[in-house]
């Protein structure tokens, strides 16, 4: 959808088109990483709610960029919006990827699967929305989708863990490895 938009709005050849779009994927290289760290130090400060506030976060500055972006009318600032909204996509994606294994410690791997399926479904959802509404439309639609997903992270309740604005993280003592003394060797 995204490389239509740019030859349809910006009268981009399909080559060039295709290679802004690109962008977007791109910044994948880096971007979910840096959404698992930044998840990773505020679990560090504020347990799991410092987890979900960045979630929240990345996917409120995500939902409002889209809006902008569904407004600009230069390809210039096309692309500079799409950068940014491509980074906050990823690093919600890399922030939520750090609440999973906390939702059911025993059943992390069919989690991790779950939402990457919701991911995936999402996705064709909004492809099928850009090809039947305008492209101002489809992108108001998303951005007010993802904002909505955004607002619905306060509900977000893992047992033993804070929420958004209540509760409190269980105090969980962490096994230790204790590793025995060397004995002396022995000669023979």
């Amino acid at each position: 959808a995204a490389a239509l938009y740019f030859k349809d709005e910006f009268g981009q050849s399909t080559e060039s088109a295709a290679a802004i779009a690109s962008i977007f994927g791109w910044m994948n290289l880096f971007a979910r990483g840096l959404g698992g760290f930044a998840s990773d130090k505020a679990n560090a400060k504020m347990g799991m709610r410092g987890r979900i506030w960045v979630q929240t976060i990345f996917l409120a500055l995500e939902g409002a960029l889209v809006l902008v972006f569904a407004q600009t009318g230069s390809l210039g600032a096309a692309i500079a919006v799409m950068v940014f909204f491509s980074l906050n996509v990823q690093a919600a994606e890399g922030a939520t990827y750090g609440i999973v294994p906390y939702v059911d410690p025993a059943s992390t791997g069919s989690i991790s699967g779950i939402v990457g399926a919701g991911g995936n479904t999402g996705a064709v959802c909004f492809g099928l929305g850009f090809r039947q509404l305008s492209y101002e439309k489809a992108f108001n639609i998303m951005g007010y989708s993802i904002l909505a997903s955004a607002l619905m992270s306060v509900f977000i309740n893992i047992k033993g863990h804070a929420g958004l604005f209540w509760g409190k993280d269980d105090v969980v003592q962490k096994a230790t490895l204790t590793v025995p003394a060397q004995e002396e060797e022995i000669e023979a």
